[in-house]
């Protein structure tokens, strides 16, 4: 019987050596099979294998034995063949007090690693059998909650933990400030977990700092940073990706280039996954050219790498240069992923390129063979709304082969409404809040059409139902870096202690901008009230206060970068091209949808967002 494809190159391991020796006694015989089959164990590199083992197995009477079965689980858990593993261990036919904690462990730990909430399911048989738990069986258990992200069972976990007095160890403390970190409701409880740890280390500070850039609180992933810089503890690999992720989501641009100049100091070894983290969050910084950099220097360049710069790309409107990145990634014999795609579409759709967005669409499929998913359908809609072909967007939506989701008609809307298709963006907004009635954003789509129309009786009628319910419309807030501090303002903050100041200048740029030619655009201002306090509403706006705090803070000349939660609306947009001119400064503003690089009276965007 031929039981592995390695076995015709390892002489002592050939099929003729694997029978019984008739001079060994039974009991050393079945010493030999075990020991001959660890060998077979310890040197199969093939799912393909494992039936042709577990054969051996039986034959020889090995099923019985822990460490054979234990070894053979472990085997099929590193080629990913768990299932199979898992069913003999627990059919019907085996030896229940062969159940110990290193076998439950082995399982365990292979469904953890892949995310598979089995792992949980075969924690509470392992506790059914009487197999303990000890100090490795938990930070697996915790891993699989916290990669489904249920506190409930993680805090059940966490209570068996402390009852087998194990919630002590260091590897369990750093999992349960993980798991609490990974499920958004658990994130104080793990900062109380993490704050009791008697000596963190660098495992200890990674999974707290993760933490809070998944709970989207980035500004304290960076302030927990440079506590940990304080503390002596060194970071590790792990811990630079998460900073940079913080960095990205703040726009923290300087924080981000110090994580680079550690990285470079220290000698921390640059991986492809580390590389990619600093060319995401040059990009998001508004930094394209050091994100180029990064990327260009690369040796080994993962789809990552190139997906990663060429979506950066498409955020600063840059469509050319990413279509050109598309095809050299294609020339580098790199196949595009759907995520290639949506980067590269988004572009086509932030520049204009209507014929080229098109093509790439169709080629996707046609030559690729990859089926377009609801991401793709809704960056061509994008892009046929903002080349003005409304009519033939909603053409296209009509004949989607997939049912269209509300993004797609929110972007038909939000189009009409700015090109002046305003009934066609009535029906889509009321047919939206049919389907959605909870949704507070097709409520503000609709009241923004009728006060387009100045139909103030229907906005009105539209904010009652909102209050009714209890939504409220999302405020718009602006995010700054200066002096290794983030600050944070919303329309109409007041809550800055220089906020005197502040609006002093913010009244002094009206005056300056007024001088060059600004006339501010008051129908931005969605509320039937007379154009001078139309005017001062304008003013309050969150990017507004962030500039003028940036004038008052930074040396003249000094680049002002900034990070809006929103998509920037007209009169700011008018606005900030003129302030770039008076106060001779580049301005780069990040909304929710693309960077607008501010130059001389001039936007990157060419008004086209």
């Amino acid at each position: 019987m031929k039981l592995l494809c390695r076995l015709k190159t390892s002489p002592s391991l050939h099929p003729t050596n694997l029978l019984p020796d008739r001079n060994l006694n039974p009991a050393a015989n079945r010493r030999a099979a075990e020991q001959r089959c660890l060998s077979l164990l310890r040197s199969c590199s093939a799912a393909r294998c494992l039936s042709q083992l577990h054969a051996y197995i039986l034959k020889h009477g090995l099923l019985t034995n822990p460490l054979v079965l234990t070894k053979f689980t472990s085997t099929a858990s590193d080629l990913n063949a768990v299932d199979y593993a898992s069913a003999i261990v627990f059919s019907p036919e085996a030896d229940t007090s062969l159940y110990d904690t290193f076998l439950f462990n082995t399982i365990i730990r292979a469904y953890a690693l892949n995310k598979d909430v089995k792992a949980v399911g075969l924690f509470n048989s392992m506790l059914r059998f009487g197999a303990l738990p000890n100090q490795f069986t938990y930070p697996f258990v915790l891993k699989a909650c916290a990669a489904i992200g249920d506190l409930k069972l993680g805090r059940a976990v966490h209570g068996s933990a402390v009852k087998f007095g194990l919630n002590e160890n260091s590897h369990v403390r750093n999992t349960l400030v993980h798991v609490y970190g990974s499920c958004v409701g658990g994130i104080e409880c793990a900062r109380k977990l993490f704050d009791e740890i008697p000596s963190q280390d660098s495992v200890s500070w990674s999974a707290m700092i993760g933490g809070y850039v998944r709970a989207g609180q980035s500004a304290d992933a960076v302030a927990l940073f440079r506590k940990m810089q304080v503390s002596g503890v060194k970071p590790d690999e792990i811990t630079m990706v998460l900073v940079l992720s913080a960095c990205a989501d703040l726009g923290a641009l300087e924080c981000g280039r110090w994580v680079e100049s550690f990285i470079v100091r220290e000698r921390v070894e640059r991986s492809v996954e580390l590389c990619n983290a600093l060319i995401g969050m040059f990009a998001k910084c508004g930094d394209l050219k050091n994100a180029l950099r990064v990327f260009r220097d690369m040796d080994d360049k993962t789809i990552v790498s190139w997906t990663s710069v060429i979506g950066g790309m498409a955020m600063h409107g840059y469509g050319s240069e990413s279509v050109a990145l598309f095809e050299e990634m294609i020339n580098a014999r790199v196949v595009p992923d759907d995520v290639a795609f949506i980067g590269l579409l988004s572009a086509c759709s932030h520049s204009g390129l209507v014929q080229e967005g098109r093509k790439y669409f169709n080629l996707m499929k046609e030559k690729f063979g990859i089926e377009p998913k609801i991401e793709h359908y809704g960056c061509l809609v994008d892009l046929l709304c903002r080349g003005g072909l409304i009519k033939e967007a909603v053409e296209f939506v009509d004949r989607m082969p997939i049912e269209p989701n509300p993004i797609i008609w929110r972007t038909l809307t939000s189009m009409c409404r700015a090109q002046g298709e305003l009934e066609l963006g009535e029906r889509i907004s009321k047919k939206l809040i049919e389907e959605e009635p909870m949704r507070e954003s097709n409520y503000v789509l609709l009241s923004n059409i009728y006060a387009k129309t100045s139909r103030w009786e229907k906005k009105t009628k539209i904010r009652e139902a909102m209050d009714t319910r209890g939504m409220r419309k999302v405020p718009g807030s602006t995010l700054i870096e200066l002096d290794n501090e983030i600050y944070e303002f919303v329309a109409g903050d007041k809550s800055h202690d220089q906020y005197e100041k502040i609006y002093e200048m913010v009244d002094e740029m009206g005056k300056e901008m007024r001088r060059a030619g600004y006339l501010p655009s008051t129908s931005e201002v969605l509320l039937d009230i007379d154009e001078e306090d139309k005017e001062d509403a304008l003013n309050r706006h969150s990017e507004k206060l962030a500039i003028a705090f940036a004038l008052l803070k930074t040396p003249p000349g000094t680049p002002i970068r900034i990070v809006k939660n929103l998509r920037v609306c007209n009169d700011c947009h008018s606005a900030t091209k003129f302030i770039s001119k008076v106060y001779k400064r580049e301005i780069i503003v990040r909304d929710r949808s693309r960077f607008h690089h501010f130059k001389d009276g001039v936007c990157s965007c060419r008004d086209f967002w």
